[in-house]
C-alpha cells in the first residue's frame, strides 16, 4: 500500500498545500503543520479543524492535509506519529 492518499482527479483544499505555495503567504508557522501520513504537504490548522481532518493520539495532535489521509492515519496512528 502506498502513502499517497492522492487519487489523479483529487484536489487538495484550502486546509493544505505544497510548502512555499501562495497559499500559505502570510500565515504564521504556528498556524501551519505538516500532514503526518503525506509528508511535505502543508496544513493550515484551523482550515484542517473546520474540516474535521485533525486527530488526537498519545496526547499530540496531528492535522490531516485531506480526508484521504484519516483512515491510513486512524489505522496505524503510531506509525505516523513517529514519522
Amino acid at each position: 500500500m502506498s502513502d499517497n492518499c492522492c487519487t489523479p482527479t483529487h484536489q487538495h483544499t484550502a486546509a493544505s498545500a505544497p510548502a512555499g505555495r501562495d497559499l500559505l503567504a502570510g500565515t504564521p508557522t504556528a498556524d501551519v503543520a505538516e500532514c503526518p501520513v503525506m509528508k511535505g504537504r502543508t496544513v493550515v490548522k484551523a482550515t484542517a479543524e473546520a474540516a474535521g481532518l485533525v486527530r488526537d493520539y498519545d496526547g499530540n495532535q496531528y492535522w490531516l492535509c485531506c480526508a484521504g489521509c484519516g483512515p491510513a492515519f486512524d489505522a496505524d496512528p503510531a506509525r505516523y506519529a513517529t514519522a
